[in-house]
């Protein structure tokens, strides 16, 4: 049994389901359109670029969770899987992850956007367990504060870490796929480096190290 690693945003998804959940909100009328447009735009765009500051990222997207009741956000959440996340899916990535489940891996997805967003995303793929930066829920509220590290950049590494302390997997013959110059460490650490649909930093850089370069569109 391998250890396959998945991205989700614009690698298992034809689409950022962070910046996703910001336009569902906007368009819900859930948060001022212009100003938050503008806020989502520009970090998604400081994400493209590998310059995003997490922290205030975060501070951001976690905010609006804050309002609502849990009863609220799994019906909010239910819309927006319908109404954003459908469209998104591959055939391609499907494929794919069935490829290595077939083969006995572990199919594990480890993305910078928070549970709250992607963990019914994960298990509509069905992989087998999910690491992503997690929200601060207290007495079934979010706080809008995280807990531990952001699973972003070099942090995805620290998080796999620790993973990896508490179960029997390793990363012997494991793979990453991944479209981001953001996961280049992550990259670097695994076996099986795979750029999909990659990005001009991560194309780059795959063809300096003779990474695979496929696509899933």
């Amino acid at each position: 049994m391998a250890l396959a690693i998945f991205d989700l945003d614009n690698t298992l998804i034809a689409g950022d389901s962070d910046h996703a959940w910001g336009e569902f909100l906007i368009d819900q009328g859930l948060v001022n359109r212009e100003t938050y447009k503008q806020a989502n735009d520009s970090f998604y765009q400081d994400y493209l670029n590998g310059t995003l500051d997490i922290f205030a990222y975060q501070t951001f997207a976690l905010q609006p969770l804050t309002r609502f009741t849990p009863e609220q956000l799994t019906e909010l959440h239910q819309q927006f899987m319908q109404q954003q996340i459908a469209p998104l899916m591959l055939s391609k990535a499907s494929a794919l992850l069935e490829r290595h489940r077939q083969a006995g891996d572990f199919l594990l997805i480890i993305t910078a956007t928070n549970r709250f967003v992607t963990g019914p995303i994960a298990e509509l793929l069905g992989v087998d367990d999910i690491l992503a930066t997690e929200p601060e829920v207290i007495e079934g509220r979010y706080t809008g504060n995280l807990v531990g590290t952001p699973c972003y950049q070099e942090g995805k590494v620290t998080r796999l870490n620790q993973w990896l302390k508490d179960r029997d997997h390793s990363l012997k013959g494991s793979y990453f796929y991944s479209d981001s110059r953001n996961d280049i460490p992550l990259l670097e650490l695994v076996d099986h480096p795979v750029a999909v649909d990659a990005d001009e930093v991560l194309t780059a850089q795959a063809k300096a190290k003779g990474w695979s370069l496929i696509s899933l569109r």
